[in-house]
């Protein structure tokens, strides 16, 4: 009988040992996100630093990173110089209004993209797309005269009604939002005789409390924050916000007002911001990144 032998076994090919690195790529980005941060945070650390100096230490050459006495009665005598409450009632009345023209109006325009079918609808969300490029100069002096033409001029009214026409950047972020609802349940719902109106607020809108939630940070960081349109419209002292308040206390009293008393009212003009970013920053970040992937 022939035997057969068996060939012998090429030897295997060896594999290259790659070396995998114990850096993780999350790791660089996020050490590089939390040095720009850094910079970022210094402007505001310096301004709470300043609100605790006395003017004596400001007076020094070389500035000091930490304040050597902490003077909390800064913040008292800032309170004191000026009337921070009329202006703070003033512009938290400004605010609240506008978020909520701005959330209600953006919603029921987007709603219309988005969950209604119309004939022409997308040249005509493009057209609104289109006014996100018109910068706000080119139209301020027909706005203002707008405004004048109705009497509406040293009232809130300029401050508070253009956030109840909807802009076209929140009715785009609305719409992406928006359009992540499957349309069966919204076709179902008709057939049981529901409403555009019910769909919207029963259905829609509570869906997209993320994306509102976004649209009402945004909208309150710009009112809270706006000096150009008070400045402008508002000539009455009773009627003007904090903005227009920090700008008036260095002018009234450029002699009593130091450089430590004008960052403490700066910083209590800007704890309210903060304190609501981080009580929504949930609400802000999911809305941000959902309607980024769709």
């Amino acid at each position: 009988m022939a035997t057969v032998t068996e060939r012998p076994k090429a030897p295997e090919a060896t594999r290259p040992v790659v070396k995998r690195s114990t850096f993780h790529p999350r790791i660089g980005a996020r050490l590089t996100l939390i040095a720009m941060s850094v910079v970022f945070l210094v402007p505001l650390y310096w301004m709470v630093a300043t609100s605790l100096k006395s003017p004596a230490e400001l007076a020094q050459a070389v500035p000091s990173w930490l304040p050597q006495d902490w003077l909390w009665s800064n913040y008292v005598e800032a309170f004191q110089a000026f009337p921070f409450g009329r202006y703070f009632v003033n512009s938290v009345l400004i605010t609240v209004l506008s978020v909520i023209g701005s959330v209600v109006a953006s919603v029921i325009v987007a709603y219309g993209f988005a969950c209604i079918e119309w004939r022409g609808r997308d040249k005509v969300f493009y057209i609104v797309i289109a006014t996100m490029f018109l910068p706000g100069t080119i139209t301020l002096i027909p706005t203002f005269d707008l405004f004048a033409w109705l009497g509406m001029v040293n009232t809130w009214f300029p401050l508070i009604l253009p956030h109840f026409l909807a802009g076209g950047f929140f009715v785009f972020l609305l719409r992406q939002f928006l359009l992540q609802i499957p349309k069966d349940l919204l076709d179902a719902a008709r057939v049981d005789g529901a409403s555009e109106w019910w769909l919207l607020w029963r259905v829609a809108a509570p869906m997209s409390k993320p994306a509102l939630a976004v649209v009402a940070i945004f909208t309150a960081v710009g009112s809270w924050n706006d000096f150009m349109g008070p400045l402008i419209y508002v000539s009455d002292v009773n009627l003007q916000p904090l903005a227009i308040g920090l700008q008036q206390l260095r002018q009234v009293q450029p002699d009593k007002i130091t450089t430590n008393l004008l960052m403490a009212a700066s910083t209590m003009v800007v704890i309210p911001v903060v304190v609501m970013f981080f009580a929504f920053q949930r609400y802000f970040i999911r809305g941000i990144t959902i309607g980024a992937i769709r």
